[in-house]
């Protein structure tokens, strides 16, 4: 078998999606149609419909596109079905009902953004960071019943720095992906549809990756500094970390924190309680269980975002 011959169907939705279908299309292969989900709306009134990044650039290249509201409606599944994809690849999509992922002679795999099992769920990018991991990476695996399960067909480990947030992480598993999700496309033609995959090994202490929510997103200042530190920079840029700190007048204000920056033991600062806001010369900290931290750009309720000194500026 030859990569021409591989009837591919895509499916995906956000940029991070991108970047596999381009790999597919750059690189000459079968892509004969793509699934995203539905336009959204946007906009004050919601009046403005915004397409989804893989419906754009699957449209700039001439491939069908497919936007079902429900994945069992049987007018979606017949289309589905009419353009005999010997395999179906995922990537940020949706999770699947048997009658779609089944359909393919091969299967469908599925290009996730962690090392599974660790990290399953719809955010794995972020809780890896939150959780102060040094590295995370990239699977390949075949989809089952249960979401983020399925036999493992590759992985490749990627190195988080400290100093790293959700951008540059995505920006990096994002190329990753696509490299792999090809590897795994040519060990699938290699085998002329077979591959080898192996059942996820649960051992040890397993970390989930749930969809971020408000409250999940709000910063406990009585945390250590460096969880709080990690907190901040794997909800940067979006949605951010956001908490209520407490001036130095003694009033309380909501804001996002989008950077900050470890400081160690440091003299002069007293004793305040956690989420307390301070200034020193021109530097401005906040109290965390264990000591300060201190703040770099942040984005008080109901202003733009800004150089934490000017805001202390602003104070005066």
């Amino acid at each position: 078998m030859v990569k021409s011959d591989l009837r591919i169907v895509f499916m995906g939705t956000p940029e991070f999606a991108v970047g596999t279908l381009q790999a597919l299309v750059e690189g000459g292969y079968n892509v004969v149609a793509v699934v995203t989900q539905p336009d959204k709306p946007v906009g004050r009134h919601a009046s403005v419909l915004h397409a989804p990044a893989v419906k754009v650039y699957a449209q700039e290249h001439g491939l069908p596109v497919l936007q079902p509201e429900k994945m069992k409606d049987e007018a979606f599944l017949e289309e589905l079905r009419s353009y005999n994809a010997d395999l179906q690849v995922v990537v940020a999509y949706r999770m699947l009902p048997e009658v779609v992922w089944s359909m393919p002679r091969f299967g469908t795999f599925n290009v996730h953004a962690a090392l599974l099992p660790q990290y399953r769920g719809a955010a794995p990018i972020n809780w890896a960071i939150i959780n102060g991991e040094t590295q995370t990476g990239v699977t390949t695996f075949f989809l089952d019943h249960d979401i983020d399960t399925g036999r493992i067909i590759m992985q490749h480990p990627f190195d988080i720095p400290d100093d790293a947030d959700v951008e540059y992480v995505y920006d990096g598993l994002m190329v990753l992906g696509a490299q792999v999700a090809i590897c795994t496309i040519d060990k699938i033609i290699a085998g002329d549809g077979k591959v080898e995959s192996l059942p996820q090994q649960e051992t040890g202490e397993l970390h989930d990756a749930p969809k971020l929510t408000k409250e999940n997103c709000r910063i406990d200042w009585t945390k250590p500094a460096k969880q709080v530190y990690d907190f901040v920079r794997g909800l940067c840029p979006i949605p951010g970390a956001w908490g209520e700190v407490t001036l130095p007048d003694g009033s309380a204000i909501e804001m996002k924190i989008y950077k900050t920056q470890k400081c160690g033991t440091l003299e002069n600062i007293p004793s305040v309680a956690p989420g307390t806001i301070m200034r020193e010369k021109k530097h401005i900290y906040i109290m965390c269980g264990d000591g300060p931290l201190e703040l770099l750009v942040i984005q008080p309720s109901g202003k733009k975002r800004m150089d934490a000194m000017a805001f202390a500026n602003g104070l005066r």
